[in-house]
């Protein structure tokens, strides 16, 4: 990677903003458009067609219509498992591409955009492709006069809406499930982020893909996002987002057909460090790793670091120093670790927020201020608090961005109370050498997904998910064909 020019790789890079629908590339029906502006410097990269409800309409239409008369939803497993694993190698042969154009359009580091999103979203796809035809259904005990069958079926039309922070990787969280058990979809990218979704919709057709399939309508949340999640020919909504737009979603189904909602949301996870573990090095490291990857902008990034009051002092040194392996750098740079956050409006949230836990008397320990002014990017150094209480507006809310909070306790008990102390419950870590404690703590903790003396691991083979406001239902793993499936019961007389 380290020989490709990526600067001059995308001042060559051609964009396509245009819709796909129905299978081809389409303009917004009303003519309208909105600026693609990189993060990077600030520039506009392209102009996006700006979906609103007759484009969303227009959409679902060709989805349903592939849906009902079977050209997807009827294949055999294993056809559907031949094109997606096609889909899948054709992601893999575009990865340079792929990658260039999230970087480009989002601001993550290049190195992160071809060493995890591509790689991670090809393995979903494959994944599901190779998991469709290994599902048996059921045969429920019954008397001899009598069959019962209980099937799964694909529900319908998917509307599928995510952000953009790994705006591939989530799409690819729906996508392949979505699509492996039969059903059609629309996605509605994040307006910040929507470069490669259409590009990964043109792959799924050159994959074998039926037309009408795998529509993708950009736009804003309040254009096409609510017209998907408000249209009566969608069966259901998996959404990624914030905890203030899984609300709507919820009450726009209320509104329209009581169609499913899956809500994947915000959060603010504990990672949680007893003075008995045995490497306090290793535990900053991690945290500050897991942290400021993707420029904090992860939902389930460990943003309150909840350190006994006898070993904080060392702690916050350790994890402070590690901050300077993190500073912002150009994201086409091989090197660079921390990228750009994704625009101006998140770049000032999180220095609002930075702000804020001044004013609300929280020691400054690392960073906290805006860098590579002169780039025309949104660049913010990783900052770390010290002094944080759990009621300060910092411990309460999700940032999305390189902010990391040291909360200190006395007792495993105040350590569990503070830690379940908020509206998510997204995902938490806890730190012991004593195996008694690591599973009771990790037991007490409400959260979808616990870590013990690690922060780092995850597969596709296991559900992700939270608790309270951070959502309902599961990505991943074979958990996930749940929510795109419909249970049946077939009873048949036997005379």
């Amino acid at each position: 990677m380290a020989s490709i020019d990526w600067t001059a790789r995308a001042a060559a890079q051609q964009f396509d903003g245009r819709a796909f629908i129905g299978g081809q590339r389409v303009a917004a029906l009303a003519g309208e458009t909105f600026g693609c502006v990189s993060p990077l410097d600030g520039r506009t990269l392209t102009q996006v067609a700006r979906g609103q409800a007759a484009d969303v309409d227009a959409a679902v239409q060709s989805a349903r219509r592939a849906f009902d008369d079977g050209r997807w939803s009827r294949k055999a497993p294993a056809q559907r498992k031949k094109v997606l694993l096609r889909f899948a190698e054709l992601i893999l042969g575009a990865k340079e591409e792929l990658a260039l154009l999230e970087t480009l359009d989002m601001g993550k580091p290049i190195k992160y955009s071809l060493s995890v999103d591509v790689p991670s979203t090809a393995r979903c796809i494959a994944w599901y492709a190779e998991a469709v035809d290994k599902i048996y259904d059921e045969i429920a005990p019954t008397p001899q006069t009598a069959l019962a069958l209980i099937t799964r079926e694909p529900m319908g039309v998917i509307g599928a809406i995510v952000p953009w922070n790994y705006p591939m990787i989530m799409a690819s969280w729906k996508l392949g499930p979505a699509l492996a058990a039969g059903n059609s979809v629309v996605l509605k990218p994040s307006e910040k982020s929507p470069l490669t979704a259409l590009r990964l919709a043109e792959l799924a057709l050159q994959a074998g893909l039926p037309d009408g399939v795998f529509n993708v309508v950009p736009g804003y949340g309040h254009e096409a996002g609510e017209a998907l999640a408000l249209h009566l020919q969608v069966d259901a909504i998996g959404f990624t987002g914030s905890t203030r737009v899984g609300r709507k979603m919820l009450d726009y189904a209320g509104r329209s057909n009581l169609k499913r909602v899956y809500n994947e949301l915000g959060g603010k996870s504990a990672f949680v460090v007893f003075p008995d573990f045995d490497d306090l090095t290793r535990a900053a490291q991690t945290v500050a790793g897991s942290m400021f990857f993707n420029q904090g902008e992860s939902c389930n990034a460990p943003s309150r670091v909840f350190v006994h009051e006898s070993i904080a002092d060392d702690f916050v040194k350790t994890v402070t120093a590690e901050a300077p392996k993190y500073q912002p750098g150009n994201p086409l740079d091989a090197g660079t670790e921390l990228g750009a956050l994704v625009d101006d409006t998140q770049l000032r949230t999180v220095l609002g927020y930075i702000d804020a836990g001044q004013s609300e008397g929280a020691r400054l320990a690392a960073g906290g201020r805006q860098s590579r002014k002169d780039s025309g990017g949104y660049f913010v150094e990783p900052t770390v608090f010290d002094g944080v209480s759990n009621t300060m507006k910092i411990a309460r809310e999700e940032i999305f961005g390189p902010v990391l909070s040291v909360i200190r306790f006395k007792t495993e008990e105040e350590a569990i109370a503070m830690a379940n102390d908020s509206a998510y419950g997204l995902q938490a870590s806890v730190w012991s050498s004593n195996i008694n404690r690591a599973h009771r703590v990790a037991r007490a903790l409400r959260a979808g997904t616990v870590h013990v003396n690690q922060y780092d691991e995850d597969d596709i083979t296991v559900p992700f998910g939270g608790f309270k406001q951070s959502g309902n239902g599961r990505d991943k793993s074979l958990h996930a064909f749940d929510k795109y499936t419909e249970l049946k019961t077939t009873w048949i007389r036997l005379d």
